[in-house]
């Protein structure tokens, strides 16, 4: 089967927002169908990036986290009721009164709001903060979650609160639990026997590989800085490094009810607790329906009418996503060294095809694709004033340039179609509405007492 819409629509995101490299594989029916590498995974000396580049795969380390957690529970060694202070005594946060269980750690739903720990490190160890928190591993975070009593915002098992702390502690009660690492745990239980031999945690071994990409930090300016990892730092929640020709076997597994070549890393009805519901996200998605979260794993209900199993992952330097239909057989792996655009809607993009879909259909790519005819500059009559107009996801950005200024004005995405769109400024209590209107060629932009037309690309 031929890719080459993906392989284009991959290619055209890499150029407008400065991606690197991308790695990126599907797996349709137990057999990997497509895999290619784009760009570059080292620009200074022109190195391409192949399938089995190595890039941080960030939170979806998570869902290995939750797989070793349910291997543990096949053996009888923990519960997933089993209260957190059974395994971490120092651990003594009880939001609302009441232990944190640790599906509650796996499922986002302890009750404890993301406190950040680990965008703290990441901006630390890229350079992009000066803040400093002195954290090198479970015991510095538990001391780190000291004094926290008074920020938890509900009962364990109530709400959804994306918390990379809860992973990082779960990877603790597989270090006291297996006697291993959690690194040394991964790599004997899951990577090996799956044939990962390449995908790794440490240093050295990444860096010791022929084929791993540079991580990139992009900045604001359209900078593309070299990076790095926070390797040891954010283990469980975030650290394993991949490439797209390992972790597809990994999605292989799971479209196999945890069997791949014959070898059984989970028993179907643990994937079917990874894959339960536990508790909708915060994110509305009227596209596919309502989002949720199981342990380690999200959904969504109407991917093209089918459920669709996925997470991602970001710490900035790379950015991954996995998506896979079980019902289709059919998964997807797609990931980068740096960030811009979602690895996300790559992946969507790229099942779509593998599910003989039209992708160009998906709601995002319709709206990507209306937005950008109305992107430009615009001009009032003869020239008076003029605004360059940008779209970034679902907001639009006005900036007017003059010498001693810089204005602009966000807004965000109400309507968009064919003939045009709506966006909504909101300042205070106020809402000013920005329409757009199409008529052929002619583009214009009713903004607040103004009237103006397109006139020309963006610089």
């Amino acid at each position: 089967m031929s890719f080459n819409r993906l392989e284009a629509f991959i290619f055209e995101k890499m150029a407008e927002t400065q991606l690197a490299g991308v790695g990126a594989a599907i797996v349709r029916g137990g057999e990997v169908v497509w895999s290619r590498g784009f760009g570059l995974r080292d620009v200074a000396h022109g190195l391409p990036a192949t399938p089995n580049t190595l890039y941080g795969i960030a939170s979806l380390t998570k869902s290995f986290t939750s797989a070793a957690i349910l291997q543990l529970a096949e053996q009888g060694k923990l519960s997933l009721d089993d209260p957190v202070e059974k395994f971490i005594p120092e651990f003594s946060l009880r939001p609302g009164g009441e232990s944190v269980r640790l599906w509650h750690f796996l499922s986002h739903t302890s009750g404890i709001p993301a406190l950040a720990y680990m965008e703290a490190l990441l901006d630390h160890i890229t350079g992009n903060r000066t803040a400093w928190l002195p954290i090198s591993g479970a015991s510095d975070l538990l001391t780190f979650f000291s004094g926290a009593e008074d920020w938890t915002v509900g009962k364990p098992g109530t709400a959804y609160h994306y918390l990379n702390e809860g992973f990082a502690l779960c990877g603790l009660v597989i270090e006291r639990v297996s006697g291993q690492s959690y690194p040394d745990y991964i790599r004997d239980h899951i990577l090996r026997p799956l044939g990962m031999t390449r995908s790794a945690f440490d240093r050295a071994a990444i860096e010791a590989d022929p084929d791993a990409a540079v991580p990139y930090l992009h900045t604001s300016d359209g900078e593309r800085l070299p990076s790095t990892y926070a390797y040891g730092l954010i283990p469980a929640d975030g650290g394993l490094i991949s490439c797209a020709a390992e972790l597809i076997r990994y999605v292989a597994m799971h479209l196999g009810d945890g069997t791949l070549d014959g070898v059984q890393i989970l028993k179907p009805e643990s994937l079917a607790e990874m894959y339960r519901p536990r508790a909708q996200t915060m994110w509305r998605n009227t596209d596919y329906g309502q989002p949720v979260y199981g342990l380690g794993m999200g959904s969504v209900p109407n991917f093209l009418g089918r459920r669709l199993i996925q997470h991602g992952g970001n710490v900035g330097t790379a950015t991954s996503h996995l998506a896979f239909v079980p019902g289709e057989g059919v998964g997807i792996v797609v990931m980068t060294n740096g960030s811009g655009y979602a690895m996300q809607n790559l992946a969507h993009y790229g099942l779509a095809e593998a599910l003989g879909e039209d992708p160009e259909a998906l709601p995002f790519v319709k709206r990507e694709r209306q937005m950008k005819a109305l992107e430009g500059v615009y001009e009032t009559f003869r020239g008076t004033m003029r605004v360059e107009v940008r779209f970034d996801g679902g907001m639009v950005s006005l900036t007017e340039t003059t010498r001693y200024n810089v204005n602009t004005a966000r807004a965000v995405l109400d309507s968009v179609d064919d003939q045009g769109g709506t966006f909504l400024l909101h300042d205070g209590p106020a809402t000013l509405p920005i329409t757009f209107r199409r008529d052929g060629e002619r583009v214009e932009m009713v903004y607040e007492r103004y009237l103006l037309r397109k006139v020309g690309k963006l610089p």
